[in-house]
């Protein structure tokens, strides 16, 4: 993700949370270069998903992930979050951890993919509707087990020529 993204990714990250983050905001993540990676994936050159997270002390934070409406169910969330797990691990992640809407079963399933297991509950956690978030975990990812998950769910997806902007392994 660049400057020059940024006003595609808020465009999708009004159109699919109800508080998007700011300008602000997301300048300073990419004016944070230690510990930090985010992405975008384009369609030539409109950008139709993003993703983020932040390392710190072996723990990485996933914050946030966003398909445009029109381009969801079609492999690009799942291929964001295959090089950002990559790029935890990269970024010397051991374990990993993200919130996820108590009601966004389709993502906990997605996530679940990933080895991530859920740990937890913060209630209240979403200030738009006081959803709960469903806190989970993906451990140990730099061993064997996960890499096997990781080429699997490679292998499960289309042919990456289709989408540019998301590096792949």
């Amino acid at each position: 993700m660049r400057r020059r993204h940024l006003r595609q990714v808020l465009r999708i990250d009004h159109a699919v949370y109800p508080r998007p983050w700011s300008l602000g905001l997301y300048l300073g993540e990419l004016a944070t270069i230690e510990g930090r990676s985010y992405l975008v994936a384009r369609r030539g050159t409109q950008v139709v998903g993003y993703a983020g997270l932040m390392v710190i002390a072996g723990d990485a934070h996933v914050t946030t992930v966003a398909v445009a409406p029109s381009h969801q169910h079609q492999g690009i969330g799942t291929r964001l979050l295959l090089v950002l797990v990559r790029d935890a691990v990269a970024l010397g992640a051991e374990r990993i951890t993200l919130e996820v809407r108590a009601s966004n079963r389709e993502a906990q399933s997605l996530y679940g993919r990933f080895g991530f297991a859920p740990a937890g509950i913060r209630k209240g956690y979403y200030v738009d509707n006081r959803e709960d978030a469903v806190i989970m975990w993906a451990i140990d990812v730099t061993g064997e087990e996960h890499a096997a998950r990781l080429a699997g769910i490679e292998a499960s997806l289309p042919r990456p020529s289709v989408l540019q902007g998301v590096r792949s392994a």
